[in-house]
């Protein structure tokens, strides 16, 4: 089957059809509202900054919202503010025992937990937006023009209240898709935020390219690259280590049950797309506000938290590991993993159930989960410092393309298992798109 006559199944399933149609619908919203600008702002002053930032901080951001903040708009925030806040609350959960308790009370207690990440969002947001509305009123183009024709309390009220109503807005559209739509939403969000910003980035390349200031052998350079990191990220997402499990025979009455083999597939990558995401986050939050702020101090601290540069991508390797062991702790627990395998008299050849293949399936996804960590940082760090090298006049990294990668592969996953479950061919013929977590 042609992949035209399994786009057109989507269609042919009402459910399936409402869902993609509602997900398409949430994200034109987002993109419009990326265009409605922060009141009190010189948009012309405020482009000619941003036409010099290239892959700064300033940059980077921009791209995970989608352009938004260049033109300081009611999303110039974008999600980021959310993922701060719910690595903030998972962290707690560590050591808080009120949290820790909640998690183990289900969806009453999820509920919970999802409520006072909405309001740590809040918290952040005005935060931020206290941040850029201060450092904004300080802030002059190239020729001099002042960003805030004029600056007081009204103009910091006013842009405080609205990036934060429009952050909480946003997250709003994430929930929405995630319960109505197909994909997860705040992830959906992030990619059609970086999507958007690909027709402008080609348009200027060829400009560029046209006035001699970028040669084609480095454009070349840059596609042979993107085309590499792309068919790795595939390739690594697909990779799993099965782990062999023996199921016992049992005589239950006149029956006998069990002796199948079988196997736990557990993952290179098992937390995803999430760790560059919170990574990307965790460093956004503090160089954001230092960009907004002249002062020398705040000054220096943006420019070490710059892409290519060597303390940030220290700082975000770091972050990685620690997201990509943090996440996949939270999402899979071996002893509860090997408990089940006990109860239904399954076992690893050659080790004692319980304790001994618990720790068994700890070691080997600890090994995994290095892997995958080493993995996810060349992703994200090695285009950084070739582009760097190369002055490419917009912001490409490996965690865009990640991200934009991981997410396409998740939303056809679940749109697959809407398709096979109502009996239609998926996007491939032969086998299926195995499924991912995050």
């Amino acid at each position: 089957m042609s992949g035209a006559q399994s786009f057109g199944n989507i269609f042919k399933v009402p459910e399936l059809k409402r869902r993609v149609l509602f997900t398409l619908g949430i994200l034109a919203v987002y993109r419009i509202g990326a265009h409605i600008p922060t009141p009190g702002i010189d948009s012309v002053a405020l482009a000619e900054i941003f036409a010099r930032v290239g892959s700064t901080i300033l940059g980077f951001f921009d791209m995970f919202s989608g352009g938004a903040l260049s033109r300081l708009t009611i999303f110039a925030l974008g999600i980021m503010p959310y993922i701060s806040a719910s690595i903030i609350i998972q962290l707690l959960t560590l050591v808080s025992p009120y949290l820790a308790r909640l998690k183990k009370e289900g969806e009453q207690g999820q509920k919970k937990i999802t409520q006072y990440t909405r309001y740590g969002t809040i918290l952040v947001s005005v935060i931020q937006s206290t941040g850029i509305s201060i450092g904004l009123e300080a802030m002059k183009s190239p020729t001099g023009a002042l960003i805030v024709p004029e600056p007081g309390w009204s103009f910091r009220a006013m842009t405080i209240l609205t990036l934060t109503a429009g952050t909480a807005f946003l997250m709003w559209l994430g929930e929405q898709i995630t319960e109505r739509g197909i994909g997860n939403g705040i992830s959906l969000i992030i990619f059609s935020g970086i999507v958007a910003g690909t027709p402008a980035a080609i348009l200027q390349s060829m400009d560029l390219m046209g006035t001699g200031e970028l040669q084609p052998l480095v454009m070349l350079l840059i596609l042979v690259l993107m085309i590499g990191v792309v068919g790795a990220i595939v390739f690594t997402e697909g990779g799993q280590r099965r782990i062999p499990i023996q199921y016992a025979k049992r005589v239950v009455g006149r029956k006998l049950y069990g002796g199948q083999s079988t196997h736990l597939p557990l993952k290179v990558n098992t937390s995803g797309v999430i760790p560059p995401i919170f990574a990307s986050s965790i460093i956004m939050f503090p160089a954001t506000i230092a960009q907004f702020i002249d002062h020398p101090w705040m000054q220096t601290v943006s420019g070490l938290l710059t892409p290519g540069t060597f303390f940030y991508s220290l700082i975000f390797i770091g972050a990685i590991f620690f997201f990509c062991y943090f996440y996949t702790a939270v999402i899979f627990n071996p002893v509860d993993v090997a408990d089940n395998m006990k109860k239904h008299g399954g076992y690893v050849p050659g080790i004692r159930p319980g304790v001994k293949t618990s720790e068994y399936i700890d070691q080997v996804l600890s090994k995994l989960t290095c892997y995958g960590a080493a993995y996810l940082s060349l992703v994200c760090i090695l285009p950084d410092y070739l582009i760097k090298y190369f002055n490419i006049p917009f912001y490409f990294g490996g965690t865009s393309l990640l991200i934009v990668v991981g997410v396409s592969l998740d939303t056809m996953q679940q749109i697959e298992s809407h398709l096979v479950m109502r009996n239609y061919d998926g996007f491939v013929k032969k086998g299926r798109l195995k499924g991912r977590k995050g």
